[in-house]
């Protein structure tokens, strides 16, 4: 598997190996022992699908402690953007926003630290996997706004379809002003 190092600490694109034949391809999505080369910490405990179409934007969610998620993110069918804003304390990049486009055709996955908030914008009809390295907890989620002017994110979608939940989300620096993160 190819390795990319993004300008986020910790924060990894992985291009798998893919084996086409006359048939159609094979890849391994996740193989722990390639995970581990990586000193990656995750120990994965759930796994979820879904299905956005075209124009859908799903984030940025994010899940509080003692429930924060890692996550290894890719889209089985389709293209998504992917972005992910650094919520890590005493991170060099806090606040840091980083795009990355998951399309099926090249089986694209991004590695995703603890910390950080997560959302995708659906660029066709699209069927996106997650691996998470904790549980779901209601109690425990919140996020940021899409549409944050601080963070300036191209979701690279006009007039996307979002749900209730997300389209009521506060800016970053609402969350700070609550405490419900911090800087340091």
């Amino acid at each position: 598997m190819e390795i990319i190092q993004t300008p986020i600490r910790g924060l990894l694109e992985i291009r798998p190996k893919v084996f086409p034949d006359s048939r159609g391809w094979f890849t391994e999505l996740y193989k722990i022992d390639s995970f581990k080369t990586l000193e990656y910490p995750a120990n994965f405990v759930q796994d979820n699908l879904s299905y956005s179409k075209k124009g859908v934007l799903r984030g940025l969610h994010l899940q509080l402690p003692p429930y924060q998620q890692a996550k290894l993110v890719t889209v089985i069918t389709g293209s998504a953007l992917d972005v992910v804003v650094d919520l890590r304390q005493n991170s060099d990049t806090f606040g840091q926003s980083y795009k990355c486009l998951l399309d099926s055709r090249i089986h694209n996955m991004l590695v995703i630290p603890e910390g950080f908030a997560h959302g995708f914008s659906a660029l066709e009809d699209v069927t996106f996997f997650y691996k998470c390295s904790s549980v779901y907890n209601p109690q425990c989620e919140t996020g940021i706004c899409w549409n944050d002017p601080d963070l300036n994110i191209d979701w690279e979608v006009t007039d996307p379809i979002l749900s209730d939940k997300d389209a009521s989300l506060p800016t970053l620096r609402e969350l700070l002003r609550k405490s419900v993160i911090s800087r340091n």
